[in-house]
């Protein structure tokens, strides 16, 4: 029986803790700063996407789990840095008080840190245990490649970079892409290519998946532009309209609502149309792109 999402997510939050290191107890604070915003909850989409691309491209999940928790702690600093007053400024993530008002500026900083390093140390630990055989060694230096590279300058920081110095003034429909592109989805891809190399795929399905990812990472970031107008509080876990409030560029913004439903429907339609080929093999793919859409209504 093929997995469904909240089965990936399971085994996502069983393991969530079982990666980070033994810290000193002198530092205990870090530790729990880390674990207060990974154990937070939260969709475990990227994760989800890795182990499910493993498994799609016919690998074993359990190689595959260092990766998928790695991608899981890159993703919880990026919240955290976010929502530090120098960036967005938000008091509220995933239901809870933000890392930094919990634990204080200096601290959240920290505990952001701790788990970018971490993530590395987690993937580097694994590839060390397959210094004699090549083929298992390349499949994972090209899956944590892409990690860092989704996660970097190249990627989700330059995305980052470009929608603070976008704030407070008008920008391109194109260069609104960019960000969506680079902030939201180039670790959404970057987890789908990881698990594909994990799991030994073709390039006829990498390529494909490409394709894919590409039109969900900018669909999740349109979705969340438009719940960031008509979501509530209660069932994102965050406030609502700060897009509004901090001036920042979105779709809803710049386009407006109806058109960025429009956007949204075009993407899923490219999404799906990428996977056609695979038929029910690629069930849980484009399931996930309706329930994207789903969120929205």
């Amino acid at each position: 029986m093929e997995r469904q999402f909240d089965d990936y997510k399971a085994i996502v939050n069983k393991h969530l803790l079982d990666f980070i290191p033994v810290i000193d107890n002198k530092s205990i604070s870090l530790y729990d700063a880390m674990k207060y915003s990974l154990t937070a909850g939260g969709k475990r989409l990227r994760p989800a996407l890795l182990l499910a691309a493993c498994e799609f491209a016919g690998g074993n999940i359990k190689e595959a789990l260092p990766y998928a928790i790695a991608v899981e702690y890159i993703h919880t600093y990026s919240l955290i840095h976010d929502d530090l007053p120098a960036m967005d400024n938000d008091d509220l993530r995933r239901g809870l008080p933000t890392n930094h008002k919990v634990y204080g500026e200096a601290m959240a900083i920290l505990a952001g840190d701790g788990l970018l390093n971490t993530a590395f140390e987690v993937m580097y630990k694994d590839m060390m245990m397959y210094f004699d055989d090549a083929a298992q060694m390349t499949k994972r230096v090209k899956a944590s490649y892409e990690i860092a590279k989704g996660a970097g300058c190249r990627g989700m920081v330059a995305g980052q970079v470009s929608d603070i110095e976008s704030e407070d003034s008008d920008i391109s429909g194109e260069m609104l892409e960019y960000i969506h592109i680079n902030k939201t989805g180039a670790l959404i891809k970057a987890a789908i290519r990881a698990g594909l190399y994990m799991g030994n795929a073709s390039s006829e399905m990498i390529e494909k998946m490409d394709v894919y990812a590409e039109n969900l990472g900018l669909s999740f970031q349109i979705a969340d532009d438009i719940l960031d107008v008509v979501g509530n509080v209660e069932e994102l876990g965050k406030n609502i309209g700060q897009d509004q409030k901090d001036n920042k560029n979105t779709y809803t913004s710049i386009y407006g609502l109806d058109a960025a439903y429009k956007r949204l429907d075009e993407l899923s339609k490219a999404a799906l149309d990428a996977i056609a080929d695979y038929y029910d093999n690629a069930e849980f793919f484009s399931k996930l792109i309706d329930e994207l859409k789903n969120r929205t209504k």
